[in-house]
């Protein structure tokens, strides 16, 4: 009798532990800096190849509309971390070193949503939401840190790699930190200084073995993994083993080092047994920086990129795995936004604690059913510190008024260096048909007045809620940045 109890007691805790892993699954997320939506061999990569995160896509969910709320550096990231516009937080633009400013402690992040769940929570990688103690990831729901606290090229060295000239506005800069934190405090001994383009192609690297070792050490609970490249943002470096490994130069080689450091991440998940109850999510923070030329990547033929509010700026690669739930590939061209994926991942934990507004919109149903509808069917587009600069309706888009930086009409820089920008300037209100015209090139706003009608609706709704410095518009629904008093 008591072995029957026993072996009953062993059954039904594999039974419980088993429904315990299948609805709180592992979370990883990898973030890519300044990676094109036409930079993977899926769509369209030439002259190197992508086999692993290929073959990601081509049996998991590639979504073809998928957007990021600005196309920069910190704002993008505030958004994905916590679901909402980043100008609702006040955020704009990359955050400078020690400027005392960052994200907001009252923001809640997804690792502090997943922390509340049981789940284990490390970053590696680049942080770019204040460079302050006060605003490192360890004060924001992850357990530990590791990698750099903004962007790679915000250090004293120039664009060839030498110290920078004393008139260089780089050479104020302090020296680009690999930091170690654990509970709050920097681990002794693990700060290191990242002088030259040698340690930059050390990263990807260092951040894939430390990302494999998190995956061993977490296996036997939930845990979530926020793996954010410092590549391909410039400087692009790639370690030894892969430089001269493509016909495209350096930038082919950084992506051969990032398809394998993908490779690595997910045969962790395989060796320890845990894959098909992870979701894997690949994804960029915004379109390429397109002056630095053949250093950085492709638009994918969407118009602009890097810093600008058309599809190149925000069009962004994504790619969904889980094996659980996701048995064959499949492509969602659904309107879809980074800010959604926080909004997913609480309907998933049944995490409903969340005091503030979120903009994120749950698209659950659509990993899970190949047949769900849309959940989403606008977005706006801001840029600068609170610009209102179009808002989109399923595939219509429409440009308000402004000025912007623009990529077209100059050559481009090279081998490092980056060439010149021109500047934009939308004169009048100008309507695209993203189904016919994803290039954004034929203003169609005279042949469908009552598509106008409804996206200044859908404008007047934005400023309302977030307001417009281009109309000097407050918005009710704004909310402070983070900020330390710097003596």
């Amino acid at each position: 009798m008591r072995k029957i109890l026993f072996l009953f007691l062993i059954l039904t805790t594999t039974v419980v532990f088993g429904q315990k892993k299948q609805e709180l699954p592992n979370i990883v997320i990898v973030f890519m800096d300044d990676l094109g939506y036409g930079d993977l061999g899926v769509t369209g990569a030439l002259d190197y190849h992508t086999p692993v995160l290929d073959k990601m896509a081509n049996t998991g969910i590639r979504f073809t509309n998928f957007l990021v709320p600005q196309a920069v550096c910190s704002a993008s990231r505030s958004a994905l971390l916590t679901g909402n516009y980043p100008n609702r937080m006040g955020i704009s633009g990359a955050f400078m070193p020690n400027t005392g400013v960052g994200l907001h402690q009252q923001e809640i992040t997804m690792a502090e949503m997943l922390k509340s769940k049981g789940y284990a929570t490390q970053i590696i990688g680049k942080w770019h939401l204040g460079s302050e103690p006060e605003f490192m990831p360890t004060t924001q729901g992850f357990d530990a840190y590791y990698g750099i606290p903004y962007s790679n090229d915000m250090w004293p060295v120039g664009f060839d790699g030498l110290p920078a000239k004393a008139d260089s506005y780089v050479a104020k800069y302090p020296v680009l930190p690999l930091l170690s934190i654990k509970s709050g405090q920097v681990i002794p001994d693990t700060v290191m200084k990242i002088n030259n383009l040698e340690d930059q192609s050390k990263l990807t690297e260092n951040y894939t073995n430390q990302a494999v070792n998190f995956i061993k050490t977490n296996k036997d609970k939930p845990f979530f993994l926020y793996l954010a490249h410092s590549m391909t943002h410039v400087p692009i470096a790639a370690s030894k083993k892969f430089r001269g490994t493509s016909e495209q130069g350096l930038f082919g080689d950084v992506m051969h080092e990032i398809d394998d450091s993908m490779g690595q991440i997910l045969q962790a998940l395989k060796a320890n047994g845990i894959s098909d109850h992870t979701i894997v999510i690949f994804t960029s923070d915004n379109g390429p920086w397109l002056n630095f030329g053949n250093h950085n990547g492709s638009a994918g033929g969407f118009r602009e990129g890097k810093g600008a509010s058309w599809e190149g700026g925000q069009r962004v690669p994504c790619i969904i795995s889980w094996p659980s739930k996701i048995k064959e590939g499949r492509i969602n061209n659904y309107l879809t936004s980074s800010m959604d994926i926080f909004a997913t991942i609480a309907e998933l934990t049944n995490y409903s604690d969340n005091p503030q507004q979120i903009d994120g919109i749950s698209f659950l149903a659509q990993l899970k059913d190949p047949k769900a509808p849309e959940s989403r069917t606008s977005m706006y587009y801001y840029y600068n510190q609170n610009d209102l600069e179009a808002v989109r309706y399923k595939n219509w888009k429409l440009f308000l008024p402004h000025k912007s930086r623009s990529y077209e009409g100059i050559l481009p820089g090279n081998d490092g260096f980056g060439g010149q920008y021109k500047e934009l300037e939308v004169k009048t209100t100008e309507l695209y048909d993203l189904r016919r015209d994803p290039s954004e090139r034929y203003n169609v706003i005279d042949q469908n007045p009552e598509i106008v009608e409804k996206l200044l609706e859908i404008v007047d709704e934005a400023r309302r809620d977030l307001g417009d410095n281009l109309t000097k518009s407050e918005g009710q629904n704004r909310r402070p940045l983070g900020r330390i008093n710097k003596k």
